[in-house]
């Protein structure tokens, strides 16, 4: 069942600019799917406003005048919590991506996303699902698929030509169903591969599997140039 069909999904955000909180609160406050339960201007309000409200997704700004938003996804990470984080910034830079998903965060997009995007965005993330703005998944992509024999090796060589096309899937923010549409498999066969996958990445969730594997094809990737 779907977690909008069941109970609203809480918010924090976290930015250091009043005026895009408000405008924020303002369009993400008008959907009924939503309950906003707390703001925040640095990574110590956010600290604070996680442990008052317990929210289910984080927006959250990666730059903040006391840190960084990459200081509260690694705090996160030590907590026992379950909270999801979605980075919303106006910031397209490589590194500040790949340290955010390995730091844990579930999706990075850019501000300048559309605000119908941005709220399915917050429903995926909330359903478990990992989201990249197309901006960057297409950087990591593209760069892998120029030099495919530096980006195989790497860490992801464990996996089996099939467990590593799922997770490649995963990347790009399809679902179980997509993924088996596409590869002509069922659901259960798509979820047996992922489950694979992860237990030899040693990951448990969903998007860490997406983190990882991006995170591997770009640094070999990288490491050669364009």
């Amino acid at each position: 069942m779907n977690l909008t069909e069941t109970k609203s999904i809480r918010l924090v955000i976290v930015d250091d600019h009043q005026v895009t909180r408000v405008g924020l609160r303002t369009l993400l406050g008008a959907c009924p799917q939503f309950e906003i339960v707390g703001e925040a201007g640095s990574v110590a309000e956010a600290m604070d406003a996680l442990a008052r409200s317990k929210p289910d997704v984080l927006l959250l700004d990666v730059r903040l005048p006391d840190g960084s938003g990459i200081d509260v996804c690694r705090r996160l990470q030590s907590m026992d919590c379950d909270v999801k984080v979605l980075v919303l910034t106006s910031y397209a830079d490589d590194d500040l991506v790949l340290n955010a998903i390995a730091a844990g965060a579930d999706g990075y997009l850019l501000k300048e996303i559309h605000g119908d995007k941005l709220i399915q965005a917050i429903e995926d993330v909330a359903a478990g699902k990992s989201v990249l703005d197309p901006v960057i998944t297409r950087l990591v992509m593209n760069r892998a698929q120029r030099s495919p024999s530096e980006a195989a090796k790497n860490k992801l060589d464990i996996l089996s030509a099939q467990e590593r096309r799922v997770v490649a899937l995963v990347a790009e923010g399809k679902t179980n169903r997509e993924i088996g549409v596409e590869m002509g498999l069922s659901d259960k066969t798509v979820k047996n591969y992922l489950s694979n996958a992860m237990e030899k990445l040693n990951l448990t969730r969903r998007s860490h599997a997406a983190a990882f594997f991006i995170t591997q094809t770009y640094e070999a990737s990288h490491s050669t140039g364009p």
